[in-house]
C-alpha cells in the first residue's frame, strides 16, 4: 500500500469536510443560536490537520485497489469522528460517544438517534445533522472527487470501494466528470423537493431539513414526531415520491437526461425494485383496511406507502407508529428493510441488484442440475454478469450474516427483548434508522450502553461502505508493500 498517497487523499477528504461545514456555519450565524463557534473550531481543526496531509508529495500518484479500500475505510471513520465535533463543542450532545453515534448515523444516512428531544436544539446543529445525510448519501469521497482536482490516477478504485452495489462503473470516461454529473442530478432532485415542500406549507428551513434527509435517504427530522408532526397528506405524498426516487440508481437518471427513456424503463433492477415496493404497499394497505386501523382506503394507502417507501429506501421517516400494526404488516416492512434500495442509490440495505443476481443464479443452478451440459450464464439487462461478481455477491451474503449474528450476540448483553435486539442491529447495519420495540419509530437508541453505541456506530459505517473495506483493515496483507 502506498501510505503517502493514502495520507494525501485523507488530507483532501478532511479539507472537503471543512468545506461541507460551511452551509451549517452560515445557518448558525444567521439564526444566532450560539452554535456558530462550534463550527468554526471544527473547520479550523480540520484544516490544521488536513492541509499538511493534502500537500504531501509522492512520486507514485496511482491509486491501486488496496489504496482505494484503505482510503474509504479510514476516511469514513475520520469524517464520522470529526463530524461529531460540532455536536460536542456546542454542548448539544454532552457525551462524545453519543456525538460519534449521531455523526455516524448522519453520514451513513442511517437516521438512528440517541436524542430524546430534538426541537430545542440549535438550528445550525440540526441543519448539520441533516446535511451529513446529503453529503454521505452520494458518498463523501465522491463529493471530494467532484469538487477537488483528481485525487490521483485510479480514482475509480475509490468510487468502486465506496459506491453501493456489486457493479460500479463510470458514466463518462473521466471519473471526476462522472462524480460531477451524479452530484448535479442529486442537487437538482433535492432543490425540486425543497420547492414542492415549501408549496405544500413547510417553511424554507424545514423544507431543506426534510429534503436533505429524503434525497439522502437518512431520515433526520427537526421535529420530535418526524414527518408525522405536520399531519399533511400533500407533504406525506411529496416525501413518499422522493423517497422512492432516491432509492433508484442515480446513473439511470443520466439516461433520462440523454433521452434514453427505453433503457431506463427496461432496467431489470428498477423493475424488481418497483414491483417489490408496490406489492408491499398493496398488501399492507389491504391489511390495514381489513383490520380497521384506518377508515378509508386513501388514508390506509397514504400511511402504508409512506412507511413502505421509508423502510425499503432505508430513509427512516415516520408518519405512524408501525410498531402497533399487525405482525403481518411488520413482517412485510422487515422484509423490505433487508432488501433495501437499488445499487447506485443513496438507499441502504443489501441492495436489489444483489437479490436479482441471487435469484438468477439460483434459477440457473436448478437449470444446471436438470441439464448438466447446458450453457448457463447470468445476465442482467442483456449484459453478462461475470463469475467474479456472482461469487462476490454470494460472499457478501455470507459475511453479512456472520456480522449480523456477532453483532446481535454483543447487543444482547443489554438484556432487551429479541425484537429490539435483532432489529436494532438490522436498523444500523442496513442503514435504516428505526427498528421495532425500544428502537421503533417513536423510540431511540439512548438507553443502550456505550459499548453498544460504539458497535452500532461501526455497524452503520460497515453497512454504508458494504462491509468489505472495514474488514479489510484487519487483514495484514492490506498493509503489505507487496
Amino acid at each position: 500500500m502506498n501510505l503517502k498517497i493514502v495520507l494525501r487523499s485523507l488530507g483532501m477528504l478532511l479539507v472537503c469536510e471543512a468545506i461541507a461545514l460551511i452551509p451549517s456555519t452560515l445557518v448558525a450565524l444567521g439564526y444566532g443560536d450560539g452554535d456558530f463557534l462550534s463550527f468554526v473550531y471544527t473547520i479550523g481543526l480540520l484544516l490544521l490537520i488536513g492541509c499538511p496531509l493534502a500537500l504531501l508529495k509522492t512520486r507514485q500518484m496511482t491509486i491501486f485497489t488496496k489504496d482505494g479500500f484503505a482510503i474509504v475505510a479510514i476516511g469514513w471513520l475520520l469524517i464520522s469522528f470529526f463530524g461529531a465535533l460540532p455536536f460536542y463543542f456546542s454542548g448539544a450532545i454532552p457525551s462524545f460517544i453519543d456525538c460519534f453515534f449521531e455523526s455516524s448515523s448522519g453520514f451513513t444516512t442511517t437516521g438512528s438517534t440517541i436524542l430524546t428531544q430534538i426541537e430545542g436544539l440549535p438550528r445550525g446543529i440540526l441543519f448539520w445533522r441533516s446535511f451529513t445525510h446529503w453529503v454521505g448519501g452520494m458518498g463523501i469521497l465522491v463529493f471530494a472527487i467532484a469538487i477537488l482536482p483528481s485525487l490521483g490516477v485510479g480514482s475509480l478504485q475509490i468510487l468502486r470501494a465506496e459506491s453501493p452495489g456489486p457493479i460500479v462503473g463510470k458514466l463518462v470516461p473521466k471519473i471526476g466528470q462522472t462524480a460531477k454529473i451524479l452530484y448535479s442530478i442529486y442537487l437538482g432532485i433535492t432543490l425540486l423537493e425543497v420547492i414542492l415542500l415549501c408549496l405544500a406549507g413547510m417553511s424554507v428551513y424545514d423544507a431543506f431539513i426534510h429534503a436533505l434527509g429524503t434525497v439522502g435517504t437518512g431520515g433526520f427530522s427537526n421535529m420530535n414526531a418526524s414527518v408525522g408532526h405536520y399531519n399533511s397528506a400533500p407533504i406525506d405524498w411529496i416525501i413518499t415520491i422522493f423517497m422512492i426516487l432516491s432509492g433508484i440508481n442515480f446513473s439511470l437518471y443520466y439516461l433520462i437526461l440523454k433521452g434514453n427513456f427505453k433503457s431506463f424503463f427496461k432496467d431489470q433492477e428498477l423493475r424488481l425494485y418497483l414491483t417489490v415496493m408496490g406489492t408491499g404497499i398493496l398488501f399492507i394497505t389491504i391489511d390495514l383496511l381489513v383490520r380497521g386501523y384506518y377508515n378509508s382506503a386513501g388514508e390506509a394507502l397514504r400511511f402504508s406507502a409512506f412507511q413502505a417507501a421509508s423502510v425499503m429506501t432505508t430513509t427512516g421517516y415516520a408518519t405512524a407508529d408501525y410498531d402497533t400494526w399487525s405482525m403481518f404488516s411488520k413482517v412485510i416492512l422487515l422484509s423490505l428493510m433487508v432488501m433495501g434500495g437499488c445499487a447506485g442509490s443513496t438507499g441502504g440495505g443489501i441492495k436489489v441488484s444483489r437479490f436479482l443476481i441471487g435469484f438468477k443464479t439460483t434459477r440457473y443452478t436448478f437449470k444446471r442440475i436438470l441439464h448438466p451440459n447446458a450453457c448457463t450464464i447470468v445476465r442482467i439487462n442483456d449484459k453478462t454478469v461475470e463469475n467474479e461478481t456472482v461469487l462476490s455477491v454470494l460472499g457478501y451474503f455470507f459475511i453479512y450474516i456472520i456480522v449480523f449474528i456477532i453483532a446481535v450476540i454483543i447487543i444482547s448483553l443489554n438484556g432487551f427483548d429479541f425484537g429490539t435486539t435483532a432489529t436494532s442491529v438490522l436498523a444500523t447495519l442496513n442503514n435504516i434508522g428505526p427498528g421495532i420495540g425500544i428502537v421503533g419509530p417513536t423510540g431511540n437508541f439512548s438507553t443502550f450502553t456505550d459499548l453498544s453505541k460504539i458497535v452500532f456506530s461501526l455497524l452503520m459505517i460497515i453497512g454504508r461502505i458494504e462491509i468489505y473495506p472495514i474488514l479489510l483493515l484487519l487483514i495484514p496483507e492490506l498493509w503489505s508493500k507487496k
